[in-house]
């Protein structure tokens, strides 16, 4: 079993900076991808950017330029930088790990492990 907990979200205007970490614990090691998604009211759980366990990321284009995925180098501590925010940026963001390994796709079904989520609200 693995445990996740995000922290970090919170309240910024549009062009505004937040930096989202999840704490993992538990049996990291099955893991190999680990990423971050995002829920706003009514609309569906999307995904936003994954790492594998040698650093190897993929991103949503909705974020490319602007989000940055990293890890801890003990795999962790997971970590989304948000930089130039958007109001379209605001949602639920939750952290997540899979047994598998990264798919182009993210997919949420294909992860196995879910934190609570933290709150991202992006204001004009």
């Amino acid at each position: 079993q693995v445990q996740l907990v995000e922290s970090g979200g919170g309240s910024v205007q549009a062009g505004g900076s937040l930096r989202l970490s999840c704490v993992a614990s538990g049996y990291i090691a099955s893991t190999y991808c680990m990423g971050w998604f995002r829920q706003a009211p009514g609309k569906e759980r999307d995904g936003v950017a994954v790492i594998d366990r040698y650093g190897g990321t993929t991103y949503a284009d909705s974020v490319k330029g602007r989000f940055t995925i990293s890890q801890a180098y003990a795999r962790n501590t997971l970590y989304l930088q948000m930089n130039s925010l958007k109001p379209e940026d605001t949602a639920m963001y939750y952290c997540a790990a899979s047994r598998d390994w990264c798919t182009p796709r993210i997919h949420p079904r294909d992860y196995n492990y879910w934190g609570q989520g933290t709150q991202v609200t992006v204001s004009s």
